[in-house]
């Protein structure tokens, strides 16, 4: 997985792991403002994507996320990785559910600057098989972030993304946006002892790294969420942690150093119900239960 960056950066003393050394982190970039121009073909239009409701964690990328069928005094969620759980990586078939918490997050606003610090209540839902996904509850609602700062939360599409779509890996961490296409979709993607189902290659360009673990993937064509990046085959190994492999439905093996990754997340809408409280025995619900 993309290493959380604290562990990260350890990692490159004790392991040589190919991931940034301990700089500051680079200045804001702009917020990136898609083109709306319609290309001769009538492409849809794209949406501008910048930080707004995205969240740096202490050593990982997030963002304020929300159902399609969320009410605005619903207590708002976060959504980043599973391997981003402040207790540890939970271990392969190991699902948590409502787990205490007090984390806190840095919301940025559409140019990267922080406007306030928002905090859990709980862990909702985490795990690290066949998906890479942390969900946190918030102590504030929707309603109060957006009267509060102006900022609303991103939507998660309910649909399965589609081949060559646009989009953009927002990290909160990093404050640095990543444009790119979805390549395709791995049927198996296996790291040390972990396996994730049908994970989302990205395009070369989307070159993430240490710290930006649990950013939004948006499709520019909806401002939706498709999918959470987790992480990328470093140094070119077989199957080893932070050098994920694809493993196909005849059990055929590549891997494709310096490829990153995700995981989709239309299969969490169905788990979420009145109030956005899990429910893993909501019809259409796939997540692995505990």
């Amino acid at each position: 997985m993309r290493k959380p960056l604290v562990a990260a950066l350890f990692a490159l003393v004790i392991a040589g792991a190919g991931v940034v050394p301990a700089v500051a982190a680079p200045a804001p970039a702009p917020a990136e403002q898609a083109s709306t121009a319609q290309a001769p073909h009538a492409q849809p239009a794209l949406r501008a994507v910048d930080f707004a409701g995205t969240v740096a964690l202490s050593n990982c990328s997030g963002s304020v996320i929300r159902m399609p069928n969320s009410e605005d005094d619903d207590p708002a969620l976060v959504l980043s990785n599973g391997h981003c759980l402040e207790t540890g990586f939970p271990e392969p078939g190991e699902v948590i559910v409502d787990q205490s918490s007090t984390r806190s997050f840095s919301l940025l606003n559409s140019a990267g600057t922080k406007v306030a610090t928002l905090r859990a209540s709980k862990v909702a839902y985490s795990t690290m098989t066949d998906t890479d996904v942390t969900i946190y509850q918030l102590t504030r609602t929707y309603a109060q972030i957006k009267s509060s700062y102006g900022i609303s939360a991103l939507t998660l599409s309910d649909t399965h993304p589609v081949a060559g779509t646009a989009i953009k890996v927002v990290s909160g961490y990093w404050k640095r946006i990543y444009s790119c296409n979805i390549d395709g979709f791995v049927y198996r993607l296996k790291e040390g002892g972990w396996t994730w189902k049908d994970s989302v290659r990205y395009t070369s360009a989307c070159n993430t790294i240490g710290g930006t673990s649990g950013s939004p993937v948006i499709d520019t064509s909806t401002g939706k969420v498709v999918a959470v990046n987790n992480t990328g085959n470093e140094d070119g190994e077989t199957c080893t942690e932070n050098n994920p492999c694809e493993v196909d439905t005849s059990g055929n093996v590549t891997i494709h150093q310096g490829i990153n990754y995700a995981e989709e997340t239309y299969q969490i809408v169905p788990c979420f119900g009145l109030d956005n409280k899990l429910d893993l025995s909501r019809t259409g619900c796939t997540l692995p239960k505990p």
